[in-house]
């Protein structure tokens, strides 16, 4: 993946997430700022090459956060069909996996080049045995089908294991490399603990009880 112009990347990253932004609006805002004269052409360029690419990955799946029903299924589109992809291991009565959910389903739409994918362990017996999933939430973050980083239920997130925002989820997933960079702003995140969607939906606390049980075998 080229290296994107970091004039380009703010312009596409003000905008909300939506399936086809008005191309003609982002060019416009490029156009008028006074400090691209030198390199606006090629900065054009590259904006109308980005969103070309931003919609063939949305036809692809990209920019979705998807349950996968089998574990071969995961495996292909993890090795083969996605150089970057975030996987949430789950469980659906855990209170903590419905919370990492909606941190991932916020942060899906923003960041089309990686893939956000769920499958719940009970159809992955294999790939929980194999990759010592034992602790849920389990997200894997994975590059060209290796393994870069895993977050062991909220460890490593936020000011304490069990209060957290969408912004510091996304930047362990940036500094991991599953992420190419940060992209959402305060109205995206809140630092209290609270996910929000990326229109502003609130997606629940990330605030749990103690004894909130998430050992689950």
């Amino acid at each position: 993946m080229t290296s994107i112009d970091p004039a380009v990347a703010s312009v596409l990253d003000s905008r909300p997430a939506k399936d086809d932004p008005d191309e003609d609006d982002l060019l416009e805002s490029l156009e008028n700022d006074s400090t691209l004269d030198s390199f606006r052409e090629q900065r054009m360029q590259q904006l109308h090459e980005e969103l070309s690419r931003a919609k063939h990955l949305r036809n692809q799946e990209h920019s979705q956060y998807t349950e996968i029903g089998n574990e071969k299924a995961l495996m292909d589109i993890v090795n083969t069909g996605a150089m970057l992809s975030v996987v949430h291991f789950f469980k659906s009565d855990f209170h903590r996996c419905g919370i990492m959910d909606g941190h991932l389903e916020t942060l899906a739409p923003l960041h089309f080049d990686t893939r956000f994918l769920r499958i719940n362990v009970d159809n992955a017996p294999f790939l929980v045995t194999r990759l010592k999933v034992q602790v849920l939430p389990c997200v894997i973050a994975f590059r060209k089908g290796v393994s870069t980083d895993r977050i062991i239920g909220f460890e490593g997130l936020g000011y304490s294991e069990d209060t957290f925002s969408t912004k510091d989820l996304e930047r362990r997933l940036v500094h991991s490399g599953a992420l190419l960079r940060e992209k959402l702003t305060e109205s995206h995140s809140r630092g209290d603990g609270q996910g929000l969607g990326v229109y502003g939906t609130r997606k629940g606390p990330s605030r749990v009880d103690n004894d909130d049980e998430d050992d689950w075998d």
